[in-house]
């Protein structure tokens, strides 16, 4: 007895070291799924749910077998839902018209958060705050959908329509649609991208200065337009906290928060547009303020990039987390672009250097389609190499 009781420590002694190596640390291995235009999902022209579902299962199989553990799905690309809403109408990119239901009918976020989950997967939805049509000149509107309702919440700027950010009826209808969603979906974390205000045309001026003559209170335009969307991330991160604790709040913000000439604690670059200066986004308020919990800095650049080189701002990110986990945005999709591109150590540097910098727990690559390609290899080599291991997601801070 004595013998067997020996022999069967030993066995497990033995198992310990394979179960305790079989895992990597827990770091953020996500994947943006972009809907709008079709990018990602589903393709385009495929408009029978039962075919969506085999495709999004087929997307989810592959990115299990590179290593991901997050998917970041886009559930709301252009106030519209790929889900059932009483705010906001069926999204033409699901059915072909917006307004139009799947058919077979299904509802596309439960059934995606449960394959995804069964994956033993994250599942952040995705969903733009205030772009409102994708094009005036060809998207499909539905008579329900809230630019037909209040025109007077919605402002046009190039080819597209955008929610005034300043209006504070439409803060609280855009708080209502994400309380919507947290209430009702088990959604591992609500996510934003980086279009806050919109990228800026050169020589036309975003048209809001109606409701800043109305609201601007003796503040200059930036400023106030930057506590536009201060207030609506504050807004937004009480009610998902309030509707559920475990839902995190992230945001992928634009590379560049802002250039060094502006801001003696801004990052070594000399890039046009910034967050704070153009998108009016100050993500690192937001950080401070514990309003977000995590953010993930779209660094599409390559290393000694002459304008935002990505050694420079992963650095700059590295210092400026506040506490909050930092999960670095790799852009796989610019894949053989330019000569930095064609090079095969390129996304593999990328990967060593993060996981070298103190203060980043992961990465998210742009976008899903990217692999299907499986370009320079990078698909082979994160499954066999970088991710060979099973990784947890990093517990909030």
């Amino acid at each position: 007895m004595k013998f067997f009781f020996s022999f069967l420590l030993c066995i497990a002694c033995c198992q310990l070291p394979l179960a305790l190596f079989s895992q990597a640390r827990p770091e953020f291995r996500g994947v943006w799924v972009a809907t709008v235009d079709n990018i990602d999902w589903p393709s385009r022209g495929n408009y029978n749910s039962d075919s969506q579902k085999v495709e999004f299962i087929r997307l989810l199989d592959m990115h299990q077998r590179n290593g991901m553990n997050a998917m970041i799905v886009q559930v709301r690309p252009v106030t519209d839902a790929f889900y059932p809403s009483q705010y906001e109408p069926w999204s033409e990119f699901l059915t072909g018209k917006q307004g139009q239901p799947p058919v077979p009918y299904y509802d596309p976020l439960e059934f995606m958060i449960a394959e995804t989950h069964k994956r033993g997967m994250e599942f952040h939805a995705w969903m733009n705050p205030y772009r409102a049509v994708f094009n005036i000149n060809r998207s499909s509107i539905a008579d329900t959908h809230i630019t037909k309702i209040h025109p007077e919440w919605f402002l046009t700027y190039g080819d597209k329509r955008y929610f005034d950010p300043g209006n504070k009826e439409a803060q609280a209808y855009l708080t209502g649609v994400v309380k919507d969603v947290v209430s009702r979906y088990a959604v591992d974390a609500i996510h934003f991208d980086d279009y806050f205000y919109p990228y800026k045309i050169p020589g036309k001026e975003f048209p809001d200065y109606g409701t800043y003559n109305k609201y601007g209170n003796g503040l200059t335009k930036d400023d106030w337009r930057r506590s536009n969307t201060d207030s609506i991330i504050s807004m937004l991160s009480a009610v998902i906290k309030k509707e559920n604790p475990k839902c995190q709040f992230g945001i992928s913000p634009f590379g560049v928060w802002r250039n060094i000439d502006k801001d003696p604690d801004g990052s070594r670059t000399n890039g046009a547009q910034t967050n704070y200066d153009d998108l009016y986004a100050n993500i690192l308020l937001w950080l401070q303020k514990g309003w977000i919990d995590y953010v993930a800095p779209q660094l599409y650049w390559e290393f000694g990039h002459k304008i935002a080189p990505y050694e420079v701002l992963l650095d700059w990110w590295g210092k400026h987390t506040y506490g909050k986990n930092c999960y670095i945005g790799l852009g796989i999709y610019r894949a053989n672009s330019n000569a930095a591109w064609k090079d095969l150590t390129q996304i593999p540097r990328m990967i060593d250097a993060l996981r070298s910098t103190p203060n980043i727990q992961g990465m998210i690559f742009f976008s899903s389609k990217t692999f299907d390609k499986n370009p320079n290899g990078w698909s082979d080599t994160l499954r066999l190499n970088y991710f060979k291991e099973l990784a947890k997601t990093p517990e909030i801070k």
